[in-house]
């Protein structure tokens, strides 16, 4: 049985100062699964998550989210933007910050209640930032940043998650739980869509992958078009370099190993 579609694009192109950066852009993304966009620096992913959450405005083409238009379904998405992009200084703790994303589901002029605050402080758990629930958020490393950032929005109990690089500038235990948190979520029913930059653990993060190189290259299950014909038409020439990276680390990893043999 065919999943439900949770988001639908349709002909969608955006422009920046009249270039487009994504173009005539077109894919239905089943429900319940984790997925990856992967493309090059400047290919339109994060311009794709923008403008699914209605944060850009596309020239010609629609989205439709849960079969509805995003006003219609707005409380049951939740958008995580690139930490760059956020304003660390703002006076808040890390619980405040969790709080904020209650607002979406009560409203602006509704008091927070203790169920609310114990809400928020199983949300910095989940994330292991609970130590940290009255530290200043600007006095919070990165890692420690995104993983607030990240409880926020799980405090909104979406079904659809919009995530913007939650794994860029963290170390590898940060990027473990953050995983573990992801996949925890999917399995309790929710879609979480997730830019990525970081080709070698696609196999092993994701369920489906939308490949964008200001088009759409392919959409699909990751163990379908997670190829190398499909990789270099997305990456172009980058992708050698890539490639070679790769496989220059493998080998000092190697050589490692067998140093230590000796």
């Amino acid at each position: 049985m065919e999943k439900e579609s949770i988001i639908e694009a349709h002909d969608l192109t955006v422009s920046y100062d009249k270039k487009p950066v994504l173009w005539d852009v077109d894919f239905k993304l089943p429900a319940g699964l984790l997925t990856g966009v992967i493309g090059p620096n400047g290919a339109g992913k994060s311009t794709l998550l923008k403008t699914l959450m209605g944060i850009l405005k596309p020239d010609s083409g629609y989205v439709k989210l849960f079969g509805n238009k995003l006003d219609e379904v707005r409380k049951k998405v939740s958008y995580v933007p690139q930490r760059e992009s956020v304003d660390w200084d703002f006076p808040a703790s890390a619980l405040d910050v969790v709080l904020m994303g209650l607002y979406a589901q009560k409203g602006l002029f509704k008091r927070i209640n203790k169920a609310d605050r114990e809400w928020a402080m199983y949300c910095l758990e989940q994330l292991g930032m609970q130590d940290y629930k009255n530290r200043q958020i600007s006095q919070l490393s990165g890692g420690q940043q995104q993983r607030v950032f990240l409880a926020r929005s799980l405090a909104q109990n979406a079904s659809l998650y919009l995530m913007d690089e939650p794994f860029a500038g963290v170390d590898a235990t940060t990027e473990k739980s953050i995983i573990d948190l992801l996949q925890k979520m999917k399995n309790d029913g929710k879609s979480i869509v997730v830019v990525h930059h970081d080709l070698q653990s696609v196999n092993e993060y994701f369920d489906w992958l939308l490949m964008v190189n200001t088009r759409l290259v392919a959409s699909g299950p990751t163990s379908e078009v997670f190829t190398q014909e499909l990789l270099e038409e997305t990456y172009g020439g980058k992708l050698s370099i890539l490639s070679q990276m790769a496989h220059i680390l493998k080998n000092l990893e190697i050589g490692r190993k067998e140093h230590e043999k000796i």
